[in-house]
């Protein structure tokens, strides 16, 4: 089994900064494409930024320019820097990680639990 654990969420005021992480253990022996996706209260969950695992970056055109996704192959771990943080913004964020379990043929995703970014005066 793999397990996601998201930090780094919070408040924020409107221009401000964030970086939250999503850090993968357990059963893993490679990890392959990292993705974030946010969810607003009466809205559909929408995708956010990936990296794949050569580092190849991907964003929504709504945050191009401010948020940047990095990860940390070493810790098993991805990074979403957000700046220039808008209250448009506010919504939980989760990360999506395309796992290789030991012995296993197939590449399996798994979700975070998800932490909460407010962007507010």
């Amino acid at each position: 089994q793999v397990q996601l654990v998201e930090s780094g969420g919070g408040l924020v005021q409107p221009g401000g900064s964030l970086r939250i992480s999503c850090a993968a253990s357990g059963s893993i022996w490679r990890i392959g494409t990292i993705s974030w996706y946010r969810q607003a209260p009466g809205k559909q969950r929408e995708f956010v930024a990936t990296i794949t695992d050569d580092g190849n970056t991907n964003y929504a055109d709504s945050v191009k320019g401010r948020f940047t996704i990095s990860r940390d192959n070493a810790k098993n771990t991805g990074f979403l820097q957000m700046n220039s943080l808008k209250p448009e913004d506010t919504a939980v964020y989760y990360c999506n990680v395309q796992v290789r379990e030991p012995l296993a043929t197939i590449w399996k995703h798994y979700w975070g639990q998800g932490t909460q970014v407010t962007v507010s005066s």
